[in-house]
């Protein structure tokens, strides 16, 4: 969500005395109005990890979607691309019901691929109909029928999962939106809510935003919407320690006191010299 330009707060994207430390790459370099997806994501990764590695600089990837961690070291499923009209067709449709409602379609025609969806994910529901509505195949053939080359295959990757301690974590969460809230999150909400986008678009969908856009509307009070905002992040904190587990299961699991101190050690490995073609840390 960081990519957005649009919410720099809602996102706790880095400030400019962190981004002062370190060249940052990508972050708000997209419009909300648009979908950027693992796959693009995975493009624009690649290009920025080339050009650091071509300056002998040594690429570190942030972040807390694993999927498209995994994207980038074991590649994307080959799905064909879906035409332009094809899914506006589908989304003015879509546009009409509720994700319930459009889960349960997608249940009857692609009952395999909806088990595997959440009914509360507008944005997954969207995709395997589209996909379903343009190749005529579920969503889940594609994934299974094979994967496009990896950009990072045949790198050497130290992949480190933070973990903190469960109760902490959720009062940091906790604490983290409300400062998110002091340094002006409703009006940068507001803004956003002010051009009508597409509520199933990944940025209307970004923690937070839909609870103060509910609020802004009127249909939630403000401490409504930020217990909201805070539930829906603790939620998902706990689906990504799920899904690290299970899906990247080489992931080292290090407090960020034990990361910070391998970070070090791996920093100097690095410059101590050229990596070797083909290999990074």
């Amino acid at each position: 969500m960081q990519v957005y330009h649009d919410l720099a707060i809602i996102t706790a994207r880095p400030s400019a005395a962190e981004t002062g430390l370190a060249p940052h790459r990508l972050y708000g370099t997209v419009e909300a109005a648009e979908t950027f997806s693992a796959g693009r994501w995975v493009a624009a990764a690649g290009t920025e990890i080339a050009a650091a590695l071509a300056a002998g600089a040594l690429p570190i990837l942030v972040g807390g979607t694993g999927l498209y961690f995994k994207a980038l070291t074991t590649g994307l499923s080959a799905i064909p691309q879906v035409s332009p009209a094809v899914r506006e067709r589908v989304r003015l449709e879509a546009a009409r019901h509720s994700p319930a409602d459009l889960h349960a379609y997608l249940a009857a025609r692609d009952p395999a691929t909806a088990a595997r969806l959440r009914p509360s994910d507008p944005q997954r529901i969207l995709r395997a109909i589209e996909v379903l509505e343009a190749t005529g195949r579920p969503l889940l053939h594609w994934q299974e029928a094979g994967r496009e080359a990896a950009v990072l295959a045949g790198y050497d990757l130290a992949t480190v999962f933070l973990t903190v301690e469960r109760e902490l974590l959720r009062a940091r969460i906790d604490r983290r939106f409300e400062a998110m809230m002091a340094s002006g999150a409703l009006a940068e909400v507001e803004a956003l809510a002010m051009r009508r986008l597409d509520p199933t678009l990944p940025a209307m969908r970004a923690h937070g935003v839909p609870g103060l856009v509910a609020h802004l509307a009127g249909d939630l009070s403000l401490a409504e919407a930020v217990a909201r905002g805070q539930r829906d992040t603790r939620a998902y904190a706990k689906r990504q320690e799920t899904w690290f587990r299970h899906q990247m299961p080489e992931a080292l699991w290090l407090t960020p006191a034990a990361a910070e101190q391998a970070l070090a050690v791996w920093l100097d490995a690095a410059r101590a010299g050229p990596f070797p073609a083909g290999s990074t840390a």
